[in-house]
């Protein structure tokens, strides 16, 4: 029986689950699937299995290398190098990116998730011709941004014909993957398994080797060729047993034998030529690889060497002495001297002690993966360069910017081992202040915002004497995390930090800070003022210095100019998808939404929303998801969908760490009492609302809406006194911002609460003027009750048919019912249903693609702006069209889609 059969004993659920992936690939729908197994359990075996099943595709295979794991993109290299030919298909920066991450340009430093985008892009370009299948086998030893591309594009696989299959042992992080587990063969497939491979064993060895097996299949086919005799009686864990009996059949082979296995075990891309030039270099000709063939422990293919299984690479490495080890590691460095980084890396291992060269090539080796984007492997290349580095202040350079460089990677848990081990060495205050900066990003970024301002300004206090510029950017920092908290007296205190600094160094630092201090200190008109300049200033910016750029469009938003921050934004948002910034576009993405949302945009804020939480979860940002979740609450909030807003709201509640009111809270807990809202639950809604008044939290410029809530909640429930504290509020904001959005929220908390139908529309005429249709709307509704009640039938029923239009149009289900109701009340004799609203019959990632597609764009343009493929463009497209009643583009643009 073939071998291939032999290991696919009782995997028939597993079987099927790949053919079903292969079949629906065929037919143009993609799939990814992650095996996770023990050694020996099978998983190579099903890759090989779908491989064979595949023989038409195209097959494209990398398998992840232990000592290559930290030589970012090695892996990426391996599974696209036949595919090269076709990176001129792609758009220019992911051109760019992808070729500058396989070294096949100069790099430019493109965000790591650009390549995964590319990578996606050229995998879709290849399956235009035929199925790709791509097989990433012992993937727990894949490079770090190998991986991270690898998942991110498997993730976003749609329509394109593609299967991708992951097998990797425990411990591997599927990332979000569909996962399929394997375990050890039951008792009759072990034993069926055992008598195809061995059928002549006695019944004695053959109960041995299926209590020693355990129902590993590797186990299984390998054992009976061992000395069973000499087996480990005792139950050891199976991948050491089996690594055991490898390592007793490799020290059965001639000496010159188990070099040449040592080399190839040793060198990671199983190059031949360089295996056959490190085995000259040991005094050893290529015949060494020959009875190392006979015996079936490696395989040479071409240019290729490579063991047949990944244990027995493991056992041939291990099994060896260290003295070996370290002459074969030099032997190929030395090959390797036009390859500085993969030589640097043998270097590291041949080393016995410190050795200061050797750290100096590994922390080149370091920049040149940074510039690549490989951040996690330049991370470990820095460890290991601290380790081997004499010079105890130079050690300490290098393991902090170990530490700096993981957390750049994204890779949260890897930097704070790294800032664990960097604070056991003797830093300097400067070396201590950029582990506590590190450290409180970290924090703030997992929504531990007490702890993370804490740790800023405790960086900032250690090197304020000798180097007041760092401390002031710390401070600086520590102010933006206390805002985003909403502790108020810790804003006030980097304030004060900030001001004890030299004023040639904090002075100019202080205008981030002042318009915000001003506002807190009831100087409303000044900070309102100062900021203003500050946006104003913001436009001769470079569009390039992204982060001065969003912070001025964040203090946009807190004064509540929602139109300038989302002019800023917006233009944020297209510069990072166009150059392929993402791991910027959560932190733009989540105000974007906001103030989509304030401005009555509520399609486009769930549209930003909706890519925000995507992307964020894909990279590895929670409190960005978090931000994004707490304005689709408010979205379902205002439609009436009380499962997904309490769903979304509630969540980030649970979640919220530590004891202040930060942004997601607030608008979470704002979600709940709009609910309550526009259900008519007042009592509910004014409760909820007015808790959140009282809360410590930041000034609320921006928050005029929330508290309008709180007003009509008050009017409506016809308890006016308990809106005064909130009305104050609004009287003095709308009087120091002087702007027509802040004067039309405040007559229309007025007019509600005194019952004044002038007010109200003086307020309509504002709303229009400040173009807030969702604001107008409620005042309409607002105004359009109080003229039914003067028994101004005409005039209400005009009111609110506009009230009825717009919430009709957004969405907003229990607003629209509230207008039938007093549409009915006004004498209407036909109240209009619903209209059947294009754009609510599309999911939002349709939305988004028809939206580009009708304004021209290609479906390549539209793919790179969306981070997705082509092919998935195509088929929402093709789903998209008879929802919509179309069957082209041309038709297509003619509609008008909200």
């Amino acid at each position: 029986m073939h071998r291939l059969s032999h290991v696919l004993y009782g995997r028939h659920s597993e079987v099927q689950q790949i053919g079903t992936l292969l079949r629906a690939a065929r037919h143009g729908r993609s799939g990814a699937l992650a095996l996770i197994a023990e050694a020996g359990e099978g998983k190579s075996a099903l890759l090989r299995y779908a491989a064979a099943q595949a023989a038409d595709w195209r097959i494209l295979r990398c398998s992840g290398v232990e000592s290559e794991s930290e030589l970012p993109f090695a892996g990426l290299h391996l599974l696209l190098g036949s595919t090269l030919d076709r990176l001129d298909t792609l758009p220019e920066p992911q051109q760019r990116a992808l070729g500058g991450a396989l070294g096949l340009c100069p790099s430019d430093g493109a965000d790591r998730f650009l390549i995964g985008v590319a990578t996606l892009t050229l995998l879709a370009e290849l399956s235009a011709d035929e199925p790709v299948l791509c097989l990433i086998d012992d993937a727990h030893w894949l490079d770090r941004p190998s991986a991270d591309v690898l998942r991110f594009a498997a993730r976003r696989l749609g329509a394109e014909g593609i299967v991708m299959l992951f097998a990797g042992r425990k411990g591997f992080e599927p990332g979000g993957l569909p996962e399929l587990r394997l375990g050890p063969l039951d008792a009759g497939a072990a034993a069926a398994l055992l008598a195809a491979c061995s059928p002549g064993l006695s019944p004695d060895q053959r109960d041995r080797v299926l209590t020693e097996a355990a129902g590993n299949p590797l186990a299984l086919m390998e054992f009976p060729n061992m000395h069973r005799d000499i087996s480990p009686a005792a139950p050891l864990p199976l991948p050491l047993r089996l690594q055991g009996g490898f390592e007793r059949q490799i020290a059965a082979e001639t000496s010159r034998t188990r070099t040449a296995l040592l080399v190839v075990a040793a060198e990671e891309t199983g190059d031949l030529g360089v295996v056959l030039r490190a085995l000259r270099l040991l005094g050893h000709t290529a015949s060494a690889l020959d009875d190392a063939e006979i015996s079936g422990m490696v395989v040479v293919t071409g240019q290729t060497v490579t063991f047949r299984h990944p244990l027995k690479r493991s056992a041939a490495y291990h099994g060896a002495s260290f003295t070996q080890r370290l002459a074969v590691h030099a032997a190929i460095a030395e090959v390797l001297a036009d390859d500085p980084s993969r030589s640097a890396w043998h270097l590291a291992a041949a080393s016995t002690g410190p050795d200061e060269t050797v750290a100096a090539a590994l922390e080149s080796a370091a920049e040149r993966a940074r510039e690549r984007t490989g951040h996690a492997s330049a991370a470990s290349a820095l460890e290991r360069a601290a380790a081997l580095t004499p010079d105890p202040d130079t050690r300490a350079r290098r393991m902090v910017l170990a530490v700096e460089t993981a957390a750049q990677a994204g890779h949260t848990e890897r930097a704070r081992q790294l800032a664990d081990a960097a604070e056991r060495l003797p830093l300097g205050p400067v070396e201590c202040a950029r582990v506590g900066g590190t450290r409180a990003l970290l924090e703030f970024e997992h929504g531990s915002l007490h702890r993370a301002q804490q740790l800023m300004l405790d960086a900032a206090a250690q090197v304020a004497t000798i180097e007041p510029e760092r401390a002031a950017l710390l401070l600086v920092e520590a102010g933006r995390i206390a805002w985003t908290a909403g502790d108020i007296a810790a804003v006030q205190l980097t304030n004060d930090r900030l001001a004890e600094l030299p004023h040639e160094v904090a002075g100019p630092l202080q205008a981030a800070l002042r318009g915000g201090i001003a506002l807190l200190s009831g100087e409303l008109a000044e900070g309102i003022s100062i900021i203003r300049a500050n946006v104003a200033f913001s436009v001769h910016v470079p569009l390039e210095m992204i982060s001065v750029r969003l912070a001025f469009a964040l203090q946009a938003a807190l004064i509540g100019d929602m139109w300038m921050a989302r002019e800023q934004l917006t233009e944020l948002a297209d510069m990072a998808r166009s150059r392929g910034m993402i791991g910027w576009f959560p932190a733009i993405g989540t105000t974007l939404a906001t103030a989509e949302f304030i401005v009555g945009r509520m399609r486009e804020a769930e549209l930003v929303a909706t890519a925000t939480v995507r992307i964020a979860a894909d990279i590895g940002q929670p409190s960005r998801v978090a931000g994004a979740e707490a304005v689709l609450a408010l979205i379902a909030a205002i439609q009436g969908d009380e499962q997904r807003c309490r769903e979304l709201a509630e969540r980030n509640l649970r979640n919220a760490p530590g004891d202040h009111n930060s942004v997601d809270v607030t608008h979470s807990q704002w979600a709940l009492g709009l609910l309550d809202l526009g259900c008519g639950r007042y009592e509910q809604a004014l409760g909820r609302l007015e808790a959140l008044h009282r809360a410590p939290a930041q000034a609320r410029g921006h928050w005029l809406d929330l508290l309008s809530d709180l007003v009509e909640a008050a009017a409506r429930l016809r308890r006016p006194e308990r809106a005064d504290a909130a009305m104050a509020e609004i009287e003095a904001w709308a009087t120091a911002l002087d702007a027509p959005w802040a004067e039309a929220i405040m007559l229309s908390c007025q007019g509600m609460l005194r019952g004044d139908g002038q007010l109200l529309a003086r307020a309509l005429e504002l709303h229009l003027i400040a173009d807030r249709r969702y604001d107008h709307a409620r005042t309409a509704l607002a105004y359009g009750e109080w003229l039914r009640r003067e028994r101004r039938m005409n005039e209400a029923r005009i009111h609110l048919r506009q009230a009825l239009e717009t919430f009709d149009r957004i969405g907003a289900t229990p607003w629209a019912e509230h207008a039938r109701i007093e549409l009915r009340a006004a004498g209407e004799g036909s109240v209009p249903e619903p209209e059947n609203d294009v754009a609510a019959r599309l999911t939002p990632q349709e939305l988004q693609v028809v939206r580009l597609a009708a304004g021209g764009a290609t479906n390549k343009e539209i793919a790179a702006q969306l981070f997705l493929s082509p092919k998935t463009v195509g088929h929402h497209l093709y789903r998209a069209f008879p929802k919509l009643g179309v069957s082209n583009r041309v038709e297509l643009a003619r509609l008008r889609i909200g």
